[in-house]
């Protein structure tokens, strides 16, 4: 599974691929510059039970830590990875 990112001036996201197919998408909108809100996580029914939505808002966790950022998880799935998963809520 690869997981690129792309970043725009206000919008950007999360896209994971696995054999040239697009396995899930996370977006993101910018909140100021020292934070970014997770709009929307939706995973190719294709890649259900790969842990494609958790490997996308794990990434995102990482780009947040890399560039010292803030992450306000309004998506709904995004919030409850990071309801369960303690050892991320530095970057909320």
């Amino acid at each position: 599974m690869t997981i690129e990112q792309f970043n725009r001036e206000s919008k950007g996201f999360f896209k994971a691929s696995e054999d040239g197919k697009e396995a899930g998408r996370m977006t993101y909108s910018w909140a100021g510059s020292d934070k970014f809100i997770i709009d929307h996580t939706e995973v190719n029914p294709d890649f259900k039970g790969k842990n494609v939505g958790l490997q996308l808002v794990m990434a995102a966790v990482d780009f947040a830590r890399e560039k010292n950022l803030k992450i306000i998880p309004l998506c709904p799935f995004a919030k409850s990875v990071f309801d369960k998963k303690e050892e991320i809520r530095d970057v909320l």
